[in-house]
């Protein structure tokens, strides 16, 4: 798979300053969860063959790659990706990496004193192994039902995940989604940190703007911000 993080030869800006994209591309063929639609992008316009123009049609389910969860996903009266405000997923962002080679658990949480209004992102073993494959990983490390419930308590305003969910598979997913929606907390699925390291960043992350939609496929940028300005922002 091709890095997200190639730096166009024009951009003169210090490496430590540039944004990264921690997207998955979207492309036919990539891993979706199992019994949703994959992903179909088909050129139905096509200059090679003569035409004046290119154009795709793109099929795949709303929770396809990188994408956000609204409450809606798992809450009946819950708000559409369309409502989602702004803030969540515009603004200063942690990356915390987990070293628990199964799930993300209280006790690896707990030194790290997460604090209200927080936009977490965990970095597991996911990133560097479970997006190299185009089946489907089904052990990839996903938060505990502990976990869930201490993030839905600190009051954090978005979670952010390395694979394509935030709970198991066959493995309390409804739970924890039920847990941190239900809170209020939205959900950044389907992220690629394998390029970041643990620490502080500006993030931008928005969700295609689908009315009462679920979910929605989403860009995810980020760019790492000086100790001293995430202190003042804490």
């Amino acid at each position: 798979m091709e890095s997200p993080f190639v730096v166009p030869e024009h951009d003169n800006n210090p490496p430590e300053s540039r944004w990264m994209d921690i997207s998955v591309p979207l492309r036919n063929e990539m891993v979706h969860w199992p019994g949703d639609p994959p992903v179909k992008i088909e050129r139905v316009h096509d200059m090679e063959h003569g035409e004046s123009n290119n154009l795709s049609v793109i099929s795949m389910g709303s929770h396809t790659g990188t994408h956000i969860d609204a409450p809606l996903h798992f809450i009946k009266s819950g708000a559409g990706i369309d409502m989602m405000p702004l803030e969540v997923a515009v603004g200063l962002a942690r990356v915390i990496e987990i070293q628990d080679p199964e799930s993300i658990k209280v006790k690896e949480l707990i030194p790290h004193n997460i604090s209200c209004g927080e936009r977490i992102l965990f970095k597991t073993r996911n990133s560097s192994h479970a997006w190299k494959s185009d089946a489907f990983v089904q052990d990839f490390v996903s938060l505990s039902r502990e976990a869930a419930l201490l993030l839905a308590e600190s009051g954090v305003a978005a979670v952010g995940v390395d694979y394509l969910s935030v709970g198991g598979y066959k493995r309390n997913g409804s739970e924890v989604h039920r847990i941190l929606l239900g809170a209020g907390v939205w959900l950044i699925e389907g992220l690629d940190l394998s390029q970041v390291v643990p620490g502080y960043y500006d993030m931008i992350c928005l969700p295609l703007r689908l009315y009462r939609g679920d979910g929605a496929p989403a860009r995810a940028i980020l760019r790492p911000v000086p100790a001293q300005s995430s202190m003042e922002e804490d």
